[in-house]
C-alpha cells in the first residue's frame, strides 16, 4: 500500500481539470487510450493491480537493492513526474502549502517515508503474501482512528467488517497457531508491516486537515517531503555498512516503485474518483489484498497454507462488510 487512495479524496475532479489530467474526448470516435481513460472500472483495477504489485517488488528486492535506498531514489526518481504532472497548479499550490509547511513534512515522513521505510525492512523477514493481506488492516485502523481522535459514529456493520478484518490479520501474525498471540512470539518482518500499517492509518486521519488545493499538488509537496526525510535513513544504512549497489534488478524494481505506486497509480486513482466518486472508487481497495496475495503464489511461488485463506477471506470480507455504510460524520477540528 504504496502512496496510497486514501491521499486523493472528492476534490479529484477540479484537481485533474486543473492540471490537464481531464480528458478531451472526441464526441463520436474514440481512440483506445480515450475509452480506457473514460472506463473507471479499467482504471481502478489497474490501480489496484499497481498497488498490490508492490508487495511483490519489496520481496524481489531483497538483497538486490537496500531498503533505505529504495526509499530514498524512489521518491527522488518519482517527484519529477508528479511535479510535471501537477505543473498547472503548483504555483498556486505552494503559495498554500508553504505556511503548513511542517504539516505537509509531517505527512510525507509518516505517510510516504515511514511507511515504504517499514514495507521494505519488513520485506526481509516475511512474504509477499503476508505484507499484502497485513495491508488490508489499514481501513479498519483508519475507521477506529476516526473515531477515537474525531468521535465519527461507526455503525454496526461497520464495526463487524472491523473486527473481521483485524481477526484476519491476527491470524496472519500468528500463522494459525493462536498460541503465538499469548507468547508474543511474532515474526519480525509481520511486525514491522503492521506497524506500517499504524503510520499509513495516521496519515490518513491527517488528510483531514489538507490544506485548500489541488491533489496533485498536495502529492507534489508531500514527495518533496519524503525525499528529504528520507535522506535521513539512507544516511544511516550507508553509515551502518548496510548499503549494497543496486543489481540491475534492484533498479528495475526501483523503477516500477517511483513510476508505479508512487506516481501512475495516484492519478489512475484521482481519474477512477472523478469518473464515479470517492465511495465507489474506495470499493476497489478490496482488491489490493487478493490481487498481492494471487501475485506472491503465482510469481514467487510462495507456499499457500490454510490460515492464508482464512485471513484472506476475513480481510477482504471485512472491508467489504465496513464500506457497506459509510460512517456518520462527526466533529472536525
Amino acid at each position: 500500500m504504496s502512496a496510497r487512495s486514501k491521499s486523493l479524496d472528492s476534490s479529484a475532479e477540479r484537481t485533474l481539470e486543473q492540471s490537464g489530467l481531464s480528458d478531451h474526448v472526441a464526441p463520436v470516435h474514440k481512440t483506445l487510450w480515450q475509452a480506457a481513460w473514460d472506463n473507471p472500472i479499467l482504471l481502478l483495477a489497474l490501480t489496484a493491480l499497481i498497488w498490490a504489485g508492490h508487495s511483490v517488488v519489496g520481496r524481489l528486492a531483497v538483497g538486490q537493492i537496500a531498503p533505505m535506498t529504495l526509499t530514498t531514489a524512489r521518491w527522488a526518481l518519482a517527484l519529477g513526474p508528479i511535479m510535471f504532472a501537477a505543473r498547472g497548479t503548483l504555483r498556486r499550490d505552494l503559495k498554500i502549502l508553504r505556511p503548513r509547511w511542517l504539516f505537509v513534512g509531517a505527512m510525507g515522513a509518516l505517510g510516504f517515508t515511514g511507511f515504504n521505510a517499514l514495507f521494505y525492512a519488513a520485506a526481509h523477514s516475511t512474504g509477499a503474501l503476508n505484507m499484502s493481506i497485513i495491508q488490508g488492516a489499514i481501513p479498519a485502523l483508519v475507521l477506529i482512528g476516526a473515531r477515537l481522535a474525531f468521535g465519527v459514529r461507526i455503525t454496526a456493520t461497520q464495526a463487524l467488517g472491523t473486527l473481521a478484518t483485524m481477526i484476519g490479520v491476527a491470524a496472519i501474525a500468528a500463522h494459525g497457531e493462536w498460541s503465538r498471540l499469548a507468547t508474543f512470539a511474532f515474526n519480525p518482518g509481520d511486525l514491522l508491516m503492521l506497524l506500517a500499517t499504524f503510520f499509513y492509518a495516521f496519515y490518513t486521519l491527517g488528510l483531514r486537515a489538507r490544506p485548500d488545493v489541488s491533489g496533485l499538488g498536495f502529492l507534489a509537496a508531500m514527495a518533496f517531503a519524503a525525499l528529504v526525510t528520507s535522506i535521513p535513513l539512507f544516511v544511516a544504512e550507508v553509515a551502518r555498512g548496510e548499503f549494497i549497489w543496486p543489481t540491475g534488478l534492484g533498479l528495475l524494481l526501483l523503477v516500477y516503485a517511483a513510476l508505479g505506486p508512487a506516481f501512475l497509480a495516484q492519478v489512475l486513482y484521482m481519474r477512477g474518483v472523478q469518473l464515479i466518486g470517492p465511495g465507489r472508487a474506495g470499493v476497489f481497495v478490496n482488491l489490493v489484498p487478493l490481487f498481492g496475495a494471487l501475485m506472491a503464489i503465482g510469481l514467487l511461488g510462495e507456499p499457500f497454507a490454510g490460515y492464508h485463506l482464512l485471513a484472506l477471506a476475513l480481510v477482504v470480507g471485512g472491508i467489504a462488510i465496513a464500506q457497506r455504510a459509510p460512517a456518520a460524520a462527526g466533529p472536525r477540528r
